[in-house]
C-alpha cells in the first residue's frame, strides 16, 4: 500500500485529501436518511392495499398488546434499569425519552429485515406514532422536570415526512399495480444504499460520542434494552411468528424523530443527543446483524394472519 501510494502524484493526493476535509457529513447524513425514509415508505406503499394497512387496526387485541408493550411495559422496565446501572445523567435523560417515544418511521424496513409483517409494520408504525402525540407530552414532563413538548410537535414528522410518501405509493399501487411492481426492488436498493450511507456518516460524526459512552459502561444498558424490549415485543405479538417478529423489532427499536425533538428543544446538553442517536444507531445495527443471521431464509409476509 505504501509503494502503491508513492508512485501516485502528491497534488493528486493533497487534493483527495482537501475534498474529503470539505465533505458536509451533517448535510450527508440528513439527505441520506432522508432519501432512506422516502424510499422506504414509497416501496411499502407500493407493496401494499389501503385494506391491508387498516387490517391491523381491526385486531384490537393485537393493538392493544403493542400499545402495552411500547407505552407501559418498556418505560417501566427502562426506568427500572436506570436505577440499578449506574449511569451518567446526560445517559439517563437520553434513555428516559427514548423509552417513552414509540412509534420507530423506519419499521416497515424492520419487519423487512427480519421477514416479518409488512402490512402490520405499516399500519402499526401509524397507530403507535399517534399514541405517542398524545403519551410523550403527558409523560415526560411526571420523568423529567422541566420538560414541555406539544402534541403537533410529535406528530409533525408522521404527517409531514411519512404520511405522504406512503399514501402515494398506496395511489400507485390500486391504479397501477404493474408499474409497482416493477418500481419496488428499485426502490429497496435505493433504500439500502441510503441506509448504508447514513449509518456511514453517522459513525463518522459520532465516533468520538460512541467512544466515550462505549466507556461509560452504557453498552450493557444498550445491550440489556434490546434483549427486554425485543423479548416484551415479541411475546405480546400474538401467535403468528411473522406478527411476532415484527412487534419484537418495533419495541426494540424507538421513534428517534421524536426524541430528537425533545431533547433538542428542551435541553442544552449535546451529549443526551449523542445518546439517543448512538442508542437508536445501536439498536437498528443490532437488528440488522439478527435478522441477517436468523431470518435470511424466510419469505417476507404483507398480510396479517
Amino acid at each position: 500500500m505504501n509503494e502503491l501510494l508513492s508512485h501516485l502524484n502528491p497534488n493528486l493526493l493533497q487534493q483527495l485529501d482537501f475534498y474529503f476535509h470539505k465533505i458536509d457529513f451533517i448535510f450527508l447524513n440528513r439527505l441520506s436518511f432522508l432519501l432512506f425514509i422516502l424510499a422506504m415508505l414509497l416501496a411499502t406503499g407500493l407493496s401494499l392495499t389501503v385494506p391491508q394497512i387498516i387490517e391491523p387496526l381491526r385486531n384490537w387485541r393485537l393493538v392493544i398488546r403493542s400499545l402495552i408493550a411500547n407505552l407501559v411495559v418498556v418505560p417501566i422496565l427502562v426506568l427500572g434499569l436506570l436505577h440499578f446501572v449506574p449511569v451518567s445523567e446526560p445517559i439517563k435523560i437520553g434513555f428516559t425519552i427514548l423509552a417513552v417515544a414509540a412509534g420507530p418511521p423506519v419499521l416497515p424496513k424492520l419487519a423487512q429485515m427480519v421477514n416479518g409483517n409488512l402490512a402490520f409494520a405499516a399500519g402499526l408504525m401509524m397507530v403507535l406514532m399517534l399514541a405517542s402525540t398524545i403519551f410523550m407530552p403527558i409523560v415526560l414532563p411526571l420523568v423529567l422536570d422541566g420538560v414541555q413538548i406539544s402534541p403537533w410537535q410529535v406528530a409533525k414528522p408522521l404527517f409531514v415526512s411519512l404520511l405522504p410518501p406512503l399514501a402515494i405509493g398506496l395511489l400507485i399501487r390500486s391504479r397501477f399495480e404493474a408499474i409497482a411492481t416493477n418500481i419496488v426492488p428499485f426502490l429497496r436498493r435505493v433504500t439500502n444504499f441510503a441506509l448504508i450511507l447514513g449509518l456511514a456518516s453517522s459513525l463518522s460524526l459520532q465516533f468520538n460520542s460512541l467512544i466515550v459512552l462505549a466507556k461509560s459502561g452504557i453498552v450493557l444498558a444498550i445491550a440489556i434494552f434490546i434483549i427486554v424490549a425485543f423479548a416484551v415485543g415479541y411475546l405480546l405479538g400474538g401467535p403468528n411468528l411473522d406478527t411476532r417478529l415484527t412487534l419484537g423489532v418495533g419495541t426494540a427499536q424507538r421513534n428517534i424523530a421524536g426524541a430528537l425533538i425533545v431533547a433538542g428543544t428542551n435541553f442544552e446538553d449535546p451529549a443526551i443527543i449523542s445518546v439517543i442517536v448512538v442508542t437508536s444507531l445501536s439498536l437498528f445495527v443490532v437488528i440488522r446483524l439478527i435478522a441477517r443471521q436468523s431470518f435470511v431464509k424466510q419469505t417476507p409476509s404483507t398480510e396479517l394472519s
